[in-house]
């Protein structure tokens, strides 16, 4: 089998699932029903021709070509794509590590599913992908991710993973929809005491930011 593919049945199936070039082993529970299998796999270059269907969400960001030649060849082990049988792209998460002593910390600079296979707990199934990444590859104290204040559904779908808002970054994102960013961290077990999950009592600019 492909090291660089993760396939999984479902319903009710526990498939041995292996990153390529790094030593990760879990085992990913069934997320829907049907018998169908879903690939997880390292993103390609060809893929960005094929996710259109995903980054059409308004609330997905879109970059140039560079930004994710960069991603891929630094952390490649963080750029994982989730692909429907008949091969179309139905999701992915890009994440980097970066930080220095207990701030190094895995950071999600994306994860998004397509519209039509939301529900489906691919989301879950990509984030728990991701924080093995950081807690066996990068060693990392925590895992965060900035999300906008007004998404509401986004924002409790990450507090359902255990995520908790640690600051608000105010004009983080700027352009057609200027909006303050909540910045959101889930310990990992090297954060022994949780302490990179003890929030804020006051916004920053991004100017104030460390990374």
């Amino acid at each position: 089998q492909n090291p660089s593919l993760i396939h999984y049945s479902l319903p009710y199936s526990f498939i041995s699932a292996s990153c390529c070039c790094k030593h990760i082993t879990r085992r990913f529970e069934s997320i829907t029903k049907t018998t169908n299998m879903t690939t997880l796999r390292q993103f390609r270059m060809d893929d960005l021709l094929k996710f259109n269907n995903i980054n059409l969400d308004v609330l997905t960001e879109t970059y140039n070509g560079s930004f994710y030649m960069a991603y891929l060849s630094r952390w490649p082990e963080s750029f994982l794509v989730a692909e429907s049988p008949n091969k179309d792209l139905m999701g992915y998460v890009l994440g980097k590590a970066e930080g220095e002593d207990n701030l190094w910390h895995g950071h999600v600079s994306a994860v998004t599913v397509a519209p039509m296979y939301r529900r489906l707990g691919l989301a879950k199934t990509l984030m728990q992908y991701f924080e093995d990444v950081s807690i066996h590859t990068y060693n990392a104290y925590f895992v965060d991710l900035f999300v906008r204040a007004s998404n509401h559904l986004a924002i409790s779908m990450y507090n359902k993973f255990g995520y908790v808002t640690y600051r608000r970054v105010l004009g983080y994102y700027s352009g057609e929809l200027p909006e303050d960013a909540l910045d959101m961290r889930k310990a990992l077990p090297r954060d022994t005491n949780e302490d990179s999950m003890v929030p804020l009592d006051h916004p920053v600019r991004p100017e104030d930011l460390e990374w």
